[in-house]
């Protein structure tokens, strides 16, 4: 049965176009920090690499080789597995923070020296200003640096474990080395002293069984 009074349908409304995308968009950065794995940027024949060869502005292929050059560097900032491979220039920065706030350091390394690799890492990865380059190479002679640096101290390391391994292999001067005596007895003393152990074995053995029977 049909009442009197009217019926009306709300219509639907589409979704704004471009709401869809900017959904997927924040979703795709909410899941950045999720990511744990730092590929390599740039190939060594990656076709972008003979745009540096031509006049013109190319600071993301600079910026790209700044990140990409802590990969190739020879720096051990992930040796004995202290930082994982997988997020390279978050670990590189903990390196270097590490580095400077210790006390001890490393001999013959600057403060400034990793002030500067801090400032250019962060400014070629996250910063917004000019990064071309001179700035990328100012960058790439520090890293150069604290590599020479990390391998003199191992090298330094290396010889000093040598040293001791070796003072303590020596002799002291004016004393032989220790010999070991080995006296071997002939064959029928080695006969007499199983017989008497067998002899003392014997007689134990008959005591305990006549206390036994007491």
């Amino acid at each position: 049965m049909e009442s009197g009074w009217p019926t009306w349908v709300l219509p639907l409304v589409p979704p704004h176009p471009g709401q869809d995308l900017k959904e997927e968009i924040d979703l795709r950065l909410s899941r950045v920090q999720d990511i744990k794995y730092e590929p390599q940027l740039l190939a060594e024949d990656d076709c972008r690499l003979l745009q540096l060869e031509t006049q013109g502005c190319y600071n993301y292929l600079y910026r790209m080789k700044a990140l990409d050059a802590i990969r190739t560097s020879e720096i051990p900032f992930q040796a004995e597995g202290r930082y994982p491979r997988s997020l390279v220039g978050k670990n590189f920065c903990a390196y270097l923070l590490e580095l400077r706030n210790s006390s001890a350091g490393l001999k013959g390394l600057r403060k400034a020296l990793l002030d500067a690799l801090l400032d250019g890492y962060e400014s070629a990865r996250y910063g917004t200003g000019v990064f071309g380059r001179s700035e990328y190479l100012k960058y790439q002679e520090a890293l150069d640096e604290l590599a020479n640096v990390t391998k003199a101290r191992g090298g330094s390391r290396q010889r000093q474990h040598q040293s001791a391994a070796k003072d303590l292999t020596q002799c002291p001067e004016g004393s032989p080395p220790a010999t070991i005596q080995v006296t071997y007895l002939p064959s029928c003393q080695r006969s007499k002293r199983a017989k008497h152990f067998l002899e003392l074995k014997s007689f134990k053995d008959n005591y305990n069984t006549l206390e036994s029977t007491l």
